[in-house]
């Protein structure tokens, strides 16, 4: 398989999955989705520890704590079955969104792309090697803000697993090394502002520490 180590800079797509977990949903009052909610979020998303996330001026933006599955090899149609197979290997990322953007697009039916994909709207940790996560279904992220926790859940939660996303975005685009899937965060995501420090990862596996620039221009 290709080196994934710098999947950040490196990758091509980085493919989002809304509400993909069902606690969020009951909170949520929302019906369990009989296919995957798919967004794109652009490669200039992508922010590494050592930089600061970036809030445009007029925005009110959420954090996300989300598993990342990088793809490591080139496929298309892939089957449900072989989907573990296309794994390269697994980060932490937070999911920066809009929350202003996203009331606007729901209420009118546009776009998501300004509320997901600003830059810098998509931090990640340090790449983790296939073999140090056993089952991605059973796996604890967490997320804390200013050292106060908000976000704790397990992926045995996920809706759709991972095995069905990669297949499922497989029959509509090509996923390619270095191809990152985020999907989805469980409950608890709220504001962040202007100097604030976001701490998460994966219990036991990595951990990440992103600060918020103070300076919005």
């Amino acid at each position: 398989m290709t080196n994934l180590h710098d999947f950040a800079k490196n990758g091509r797509k980085i493919i989002g999955i809304a509400a993909n977990y069902h606690e969020l949903l009951k909170i949520l009052k929302k019906p369990v989705p009989k296919k995957p909610g798919i967004f794109i979020k652009a490669s200039t998303s992508y922010l590494v520890e050592g930089e600061e996330i970036w809030i445009p001026k007029e925005f009110s933006v959420n954090q996300e704590v989300e598993l990342g599955v990088i793809i490591g090899k080139e496929g298309k149609f892939i089957d449900e079955c072989q989907a573990m197979d296309y794994i390269g290997g697994y980060c932490a990322s937070l999911d920066m969104t809009a929350t202003c953007q996203m009331q606007e697009a729901r209420s009118t039916g546009g776009s998501w792309t300004l509320g997901k994909s600003f830059d810098t709207a998509c931090p990640v940790s340090k790449f983790i090697p296939k073999s140090k996560v056993r089952d991605p279904h059973n796996i604890e992220l967490w997320c804390s803000v200013n050292s106060k926790e908000r976000q704790r859940g397990n992926t045995d939660d996920l809706v759709f697993k991972v095995p069905f996303l990669i297949s499922y975005i497989s029959q509509y685009m090509t996923l390619q090394p270095n191809d990152l899937i985020i999907t989805g965060s469980p409950p608890n995501m709220g504001p962040v502002h202007p100097g604030d420090v976001i701490e998460g990862g994966i219990k036991d596996v990595v951990d990440f520490r992103f600060c918020v620039a103070k300076n919005l221009s």
